[in-house]
């Protein structure tokens, strides 16, 4: 629980620095920067540690696809619809993966399907179609922030799906390594961009670049897998839904920013969703059999 807490803080805060960043660095470049920082980070905790778990041959497709989807088109693709929506309503839209990994578990993980999980899907898939149709705080609609923010659900849920099986062979921090390094190299085609934006930088926000690497990367991402090692995919997804509430304290706080009045209404329907998704059927009691 106290690993859940840290991954849904930190993440939260994420939201909030992508924001603040989205005028002074581009969508690449800040994924190249970040995800740089976090690979360093974990890699020198990991030269550090002792006793490194070789990954089986069959293990390495799923890092790879991890660390393509979740750590690099899941950053980009966040870090371009937060420079068209705000924090909370892109927040909010990354909470439809809950549901997503619910179905997606039940498909490959074996995870039990009900009847609910199905009506949820059809519930939280109304609350996102509400946020889409809300008014930005510009008062324009952009539909394609609103894309690009569902692109980062559906890989991440995607991701959590094909990490799951690892988390019971492999150590949390090493699973997470290996995905950020390979979402850092797949991004550096940005290098360039990413040297750009620095020289006309302020201390300040690279100092926010320095910190989305070390915490909602490299500790929030760690924490998030050994969680997984410890609870099944599905019900460590719906933890998630906690973020949007502290993203959007966060960013009133520190940005003076709220999401449109219909993006609450929105949330609301995809927590509404999430809560069908996740209920289970009364099981009737036996009724004693005659002899």
């Amino acid at each position: 629980m106290v690993a859940v807490g840290v991954t849904l803080v930190f993440w939260a805060s994420a939201f909030v620095a992508i924001r603040h960043l989205g005028d002074h660095v581009g969508p690449g470049a800040l994924s190249l920067g970040r995800l740089a920082v976090g690979s360093l980070s974990l890699g020198a905790v990991l030269l550090a540690r002792r006793g490194w778990v070789r990954p089986r041959r069959a293990d390495w497709f799923r890092l790879v696809v991890i660390g393509l989807l979740w750590f690099g088109v899941y950053n980009v693709a966040l870090n371009a619809g937060e420079r068209r929506v705000d924090a909370g309503t892109a927040a909010m839209l990354i909470q439809l993966s809950p549901v997503l990994i619910a179905v997606l578990a039940v498909l490959f993980l074996r995870e039990r399907s009900t009847p609910y999980l199905w009506i949820g899907l059809v519930v939280a898939f109304g609350g996102v179609a509400v946020i889409s149709l809300s008014t930005s705080p510009g008062g324009d609609r952009d539909v394609l922030g609103v894309l690009l923010c569902l692109l980062s659900a559906a890989v991440y849920a995607v991701s959590v799906i094909f990490q799951k099986p690892l988390m019971g062979r492999l150590p949390a921090i090493e699973v997470t390594w290996v995905a950020c390094t390979i979402g850092a190299a797949a991004c550096l085609p940005f290098a360039p961009a990413l040297a750009s934006d620095l020289g006309g930088m302020t201390a300040a926000d690279v100092g926010w670049v320095v910190y989305l690497g070390v915490f909602p990367t490299a500790i929030a991402f760690t924490t998030y897998a050994f969680a997984l090692t410890h609870m099944s995919a599905s019900s460590l997804g719906v933890t998630t839904y906690l973020v949007p509430p502290i993203t959007v304290v966060m960013a009133w706080l520190l940005l003076g920013e709220t999401p449109p009045a219909l993006a609450y209404v929105g949330g609301a329907l995809c927590l509404v969703g999430v809560a069908l998704a996740r209920r289970k059927p009364r099981s009737r009691d036996p009724r004693p059999v005659p002899a």
